[in-house]
């Protein structure tokens, strides 16, 4: 059976224990490690969900980060 690890960080740091409940869970395998991700959002928030999501491919469009069709 492979083993489970918590990330917390992208530097595998724990952090403060949260108490609130996550939004949302998925779990990701890479390799033989499969990892666990709990999704929280601020419910204080003032952007919803696609306002965040535009912003994000916006700012990618900008930048270039991005290749078409064409290019792979």
């Amino acid at each position: 059976m492979p083993k489970q690890k918590n990330v917390t960080g992208a530097t595998e740091t724990p952090c403060t224990v949260s108490t609130a409940e996550p939004a949302g869970t998925f779990t990701k395998r890479i390799g033989n490690t499969t990892y666990t991700v709990n999704v929280y959002s601020n419910p204080n928030s003032k952007e919803t969900f696609n306002d965040k999501l535009l912003r994000i491919i916006k700012n990618d469009i900008a930048s270039s980060k991005f290749s078409t069709a064409a290019e792979q």
